[in-house]
């Protein structure tokens, strides 16, 4: 009995720690390598999550939260971006209430309405990101490594400027970053394979 359980400790211990593992590789593939060291400008994207109904899902305020947390200067943009691809409202607006009613953000926030998709949210905020010197795509590590190859695809001149964001954090949804482990390598797979998004 001491033999099984001892097993299945370890198993799930391994299974966590390769989760946490391919998340925190994830979050440092596929940046740029023209970034300015001292631009002056940011644009932070934080790509929503089907949200059904018309309050915020935990999923898309933890996302806004780590938009947050990884704007770095003054002169920083929030753009939220997200249609409403499961429910009335668009999630970059369920988001913006978040971002400026609950956690008081008071800065520059744009939002992008129309998306049903992440192809659709990286080619949609692209005219709102433009000009930023350094651009962060926000989400849980994998598929924002999965928004960074769209940006390379779609406009690799701004993909040279993309940035670590600090949408990753140990331990931080710890008992489900296996499964979105599982989905996020098998969906860069696909992306591997294709001519387009």
């Amino acid at each position: 009995m001491n033999t099984i359980v001892t097993g299945t400790c370890s198993l799930v211990l391994a299974l966590l720690g390769w989760g946490e593992v391919e998340h925190w590789r994830a979050s440092k593939r596929r940046l740029g390598s023209a970034v300015p060291r001292h631009g002056t400008s940011e644009a932070i994207v934080v790509l929503g999550f089907r949200n059904r109904g018309n309050r915020i899902n935990a999923v898309n305020r933890w996302r806004v939260r780590a938009g947050l947390r990884s704007l770095d200067r003054a002169e920083g943009r929030l753009v939220l971006s997200g249609g409403p691809a499961g429910g009335g409202r668009p999630e970059a607006e369920l988001m913006a209430d978040y971002a400026r009613g609950v956690c008081g953000y008071s800065g520059e926030l744009l939002v992008e309405t129309e998306s049903r998709s992440t192809w659709e949210n990286v080619r949609n905020v692209i005219p709102l990101i433009e000009d930023a010197d350094r651009i962060k795509l926000v989400s849980h590590s994998l598929h924002a490594e999965k928004a960074r190859a769209y940006l390379w695809r779609q406009r690799p001149d701004l993909a040279t400027r993309l940035v670590k964001a600090r949408d990753y954090r140990f331990g931080e949804w710890l008992l489900i970053k296996p499964a979105l482990a599982l989905l996020g390598l098998r969906n860069l797979r696909r992306i591997a394979r294709s001519s387009v998004g």
